[in-house]
């Protein structure tokens, strides 16, 4: 088997532009990779290789796009693509179901140049209830979700690049139970036409890789931004915030460990650390978050609940029905929390450039049935701060565990300058 696949995305756009590599042949490197690894994880929701190999193609025969020309990438399937189905993680409703257009993200990687490799397994409309894929680090655990396919297949290295959403914890998640680099950005720095809407307040397009630069690049090709890496490091010893937050105690004690670990690498490369407490309100932020995500799934999926209420699950039949019996004090009562919190967000940090957080409350959990607790994400989610989780250690069960950096709004391109600084030297 050829060995392409090893390749980060970005290491392989400077491969292909070098005329060192062409597109078909990583592309053919990852199908071959898929072949050996996905009858395990199946992280795939659609795939076509022909079509993979036709876009690879195509690639080699146009003029370069950018630094990820032809490199191939994943799309989570609540994200449209107008020559693959998009089935919503719900085949028993939407089977089938081809968009007439691309997402905007999606038609912004093709500009680029970049391959679309195919769709991968997302949860029931990108909610709590898990389809078919498995950890790729022991196929007996979860992968998370609701990105599931996303993180999987990175994480398996099948596809260098891919996207996920997030919601609730939907991409941080499952990018750390996978090991893989995940980045959610500041809420509403991109087009998000074309992509399944859950609750608009929370919903944020994310990107997973294999490396900070990876991240970075596809991030600046989506937002419409110059691609370019991240720079390493703010210029200057990073500031960093420990932050353990109001639910420290659902993180598992080798979870704990991990980020006290890694605040301890952090000044043992020269970063200055201080522990951050966050405001009392803000231990409130996951309540307040349900009742918004559930109100907001009401309209979101208004028709399918009337229409195809005996194939939706339990599980998300009963946040529907949850979002339903919220009286109008209930639901402005959570609103108004979750304004007074955003307006607090920025002088939680200090001088800090990111706070350091769990990204999870441990290793993947074992079993299929769950995708894990999203205690670890929701808080930022509503805060609508830019979070990258990189993977930092291993648990007792040889599974990854990630730690988390959290930016203030708007400064996506410096925690991404943090985080690269600190997986470089890790």
């Amino acid at each position: 088997m050829s060995e392409l696949w090893r390749l980060t995305a970005a290491e392989a756009g400077r491969g292909i532009a070098a005329g060192e590599i062409t597109s078909e042949a990583l592309v053919r490197s990852c199908l071959e990779r898929i072949g050996d690894r996905d009858p395990e994880v199946e992280a795939w929701a659609h795939l076509d290789p022909d079509y993979a190999i036709r876009g690879a193609r195509e690639a080699d025969s146009s003029p370069s796009g950018g630094p990820l020309h032809g490199v191939p990438f994943a799309v989570k399937d609540v994200i449209d693509s107008s020559e693959l189905p998009t089935e919503y993680g719900a085949p028993a409703i939407h089977g089938g179901h081809r968009p007439e257009r691309d997402a905007a993200c999606v038609a912004a990687m093709r500009r680029a140049g970049a391959v679309l490799m195919g769709k991968t397994v997302s949860t029931e409309f990108a909610t709590f209830q898990p389809g078919k894929t498995r950890n790729p680090h022991n196929p007996g655990h979860t992968p998370g979700g609701s990105s599931s396919g996303s993180a999987a297949a990175v994480g398996a290295s099948m596809v260098p690049i891919a996207f996920g959403n997030q919601t609730a914890g939907s991409l941080i998640r499952p990018a750390a139970f996978c090991g893989v680099v995940g980045l959610k950005p500041t809420h509403g720095t991109v087009d998000l036409t074309g992509i399944l809407p859950l609750e608009p307040s929370f919903d944020t397009l994310g990107y997973m890789a294999r490396s900070v630069d990876d991240v970075g690049l596809f991030y600046d090709i989506v937002r419409g931004a110059a691609p370019a890496a991240p720079a390493d490091g703010p210029g200057r010893a990073p500031r960093v915030g420990l932050c353990r937050t109001h639910h420290w105690k659902k993180a598992d004690a080798v979870c704990r460990e991990a980020v006290e670990r890694a605040a301890a690498r952090f000044s043992d490369l020269g970063a200055e650390v201080a522990e951050i407490d966050l405001p009392d309100d803000f231990a409130a932020i996951p309540d307040s978050h349900r009742v918004i995500l559930n109100a907001g799934l009401t309209q979101s999926l208004a028709r399918q609940y009337a229409d195809s209420r005996d194939r939706l699950s339990e599980r998300l039949r009963g946040m529907i029905e949850e979002g339903l019996g919220y009286d109008e004090a209930t639901l402005e009562a959570a609103r108004t929390h979750a304004r007074a919190c955003r307006a607090a967000a920025g002088d939680a940090f200090g001088e800090c450039d990111v706070l350091l957080t769990p990204s999870a409350p441990g290793e993947a959990p074992e079993g299929l049935g769950m995708t894990g607790d999203p205690i670890f994400q929701t808080t930022w989610t509503l805060l609508h701060l830019p979070c990258v989780t990189l993977p930092f250690a291993t648990g007792p069960r040889g599974l990854p565990i990630g730690v988390q950096l959290i930016g203030s709004r708007g400064e996506d391109s410096a925690v991404l300058a943090v985080a690269k600084w600190f997986h470089g030297r890790m």
